[in-house]
């Protein structure tokens, strides 16, 4: 839904990257790998890369969509002619490099435990840099993901508001836990102020950013940053 939002098919999508194999960040992969597939006048896999553990998950929602891609078998004899569904998985780890047409993308060691192992993905194309970090803390490897980078993309939360939340749950110590493996807002501003970033984007807000509260997460972050500062909703883009 938010590739066909962006304006781009399943179809014009060659490779996934993959940060950390935590549910919330793969669960919607069954549908682009299927849609993608019945959309594809011919066969040709999906490249999917990321961290140790990938090649099992993707196995395992193989296994999941057998009966679905029996289904459409049958209904399509064209597709029937095009072959099973298949998929191209990489593992890559730390210090790694590779190309996706023109662009170049290096691995960066996260830290996001006990997820282990998480990975962030510098891609430069024409003296550009994106850095995406997914899910991590402040670490060695992450400063060496976002140094000098156009736009460093960081998934974030608010402490204050976490911690105000989890005192109206029962299960609060569940939510808490969540502080432990995930940049705050200021920290975020403190990396890309570290590492000399141009445009610091706020993503995978938690808790979810309400209406009206923009200023105040772009703020914990100003207070580190003076660089341009973009909070990231789906659909958000920066251009380089």
């Amino acid at each position: 839904m938010r590739l066909l939002g962006a304006g781009v098919l399943p179809g014009m999508v060659s490779t996934i990257l993959i940060t950390h194999l935590h549910s919330d960040h793969i669960t919607d992969l069954n549908d682009l790998v299927t849609t993608r597939w019945v959309m594809m006048p011919v066969n040709i896999p999906l490249k999917v890369v990321g961290p140790t553990g990938t090649r099992q998950v993707v196995d395992a929602m193989l296994n999941m969509l057998t009966l679905d891609q029996g289904y459409r078998h049958a209904h399509h004899e064209d597709l029937r002619a095009n072959g099973p569904l298949t998929v191209d998985v990489v593992e890559v780890g730390a210090g790694e490099s590779f190309s996706i047409g023109e662009v170049t993308v290096s691995t960066h060691a996260t830290d996001h435990r006990p997820v282990d192992p998480s990975i962030g993905y510098r891609i430069e194309h024409d003296g550009k840099v994106a850095a995406l970090a997914g899910d991590t803390i402040p670490c060695p490897g992450l400063d060496d993901l976002c140094q000098n980078a156009d736009v460093y993309v960081q998934t974030v939360i608010r402490d204050d508001q976490v911690k105000q939340l989890a005192s109206l749950l029962p299960n609060s110590q569940r939510f808490l836990d969540i502080l432990d493996y995930h940049s705050t807002v200021s920290q975020a501003g403190q990396t890309a102020a570290r590492n000399n970033v141009k445009t610091l984007m706020l993503t995978h807000c938690v808790p979810a950013v309400q209406p009206g509260q923009e200023d105040d997460w772009i703020g914990a972050a100003r207070e580190h940053f003076s660089g341009n500062i973009v909070l990231g909703p789906d659909l958000t883009f920066a251009e380089v």
